[in-house]
């Protein structure tokens, strides 16, 4: 575990460097940029950033830990108990042992609550990210298929949507002015896609530019904070639902995720 700490630190302060010699360049495609990037990792490291992380992840979800000193490889998320293998393609989704939706983020909390017995308030972020992305990485390339069935999926989609449209802050900004607006289209060279297209399947993913693997509620987060509203807290309704509503409609595009963990600007 510790040598793939180092890893990733040797990693971040790659992506610094590189990052910082973006910034000397003038207006350059950032997609194309991305992907000039993520070869420059893999001549120079041999690994992409994200690897790591699901190799962490990877390390975490079946060691023994907690109060239980159990792993997590009982875990349920959605398709049976450590079954991974295309899971995140159909979450969020209801789970009747916790009564509410889940995503990918959520579950993992509470298999962690449930499960090994740890306090919430003991649950370290990065863990959750590290595992986030492991999961995630068994979904690469596979296509979407978040259908609302459940009375309780229903009302967390019909949520979702409410809070993509609705206007707030002191910018009085919602998700849809940007994402709807300007799909197809670019903002500041950046190509703008709309749910329906897409947005939000190369989620998590490792972002060169901050440095970090970004999960997709870590990317709503950023949302929030660039339009100068606070963020929820992580793990809340909001996170949840803005998740199903996306995917759910990348699902009636027909779209499927990206190489996961991506790798993006």
């Amino acid at each position: 575990m510790r040598d793939r700490s180092l890893w990733i630190g040797f990693l971040l302060a790659l992506g610094l460097g590189l990052g910082i010699a973006l910034t000397q360049q003038q207006e350059v495609d950032p997609y194309k940029e991305a992907e000039r990037q993520r070869e420059l990792f893999r001549q120079t490291a041999g690994i992409l950033p994200g690897e790591l992380y699901a190799a962490q992840g990877e390390e975490l979800f079946a060691q023994k830990r907690g109060p239980k000193n159990v792993s997590l490889e009982a875990c349920d998320f959605g398709l049976g108990p450590g079954k991974l293998e295309g899971a995140l393609t159909q979450l969020p989704r209801y789970f009747a042992d916790t009564r509410r939706v889940e995503d990918l983020e959520t579950r993992i909390v509470s298999c962690m609550v449930n499960l090994q017995g740890f306090r919430p308030q003991d649950i370290k972020r990065d863990d959750v990210k590290a595992l986030t992305a492991f999961v995630a990485s068994k979904s690469t390339e596979m296509p979407i298929n978040v259908v609302p069935k459940t009375s309780q999926e229903i009302a967390m989609y019909n949520l979702g949507r409410e809070l993509w449209f609705h206007r707030a802050g002191d910018r009085d900004m919602n998700c849809a002015i940007c994402h709807d607006s300007y799909a197809g289209g670019k903002v500041r060279l950046s190509p703008v896609r709309s749910p329906r297209q897409g947005l939000s399947n190369e989620w998590p993913a490792y972002r060169f530019e901050a440095d970090k693997l970004y999960t997709l509620q870590d990317r709503i987060a950023f949302c929030y904070e660039s339009v100068g509203i606070h963020p929820p807290e992580y793990y809340s309704e909001p996170y949840i639902a803005l998740s199903i509503y996306m995917l759910a409609e990348a699902t009636k595009g027909k779209n499927k995720f990206t190489e996961l963990p991506g790798f993006t600007r």
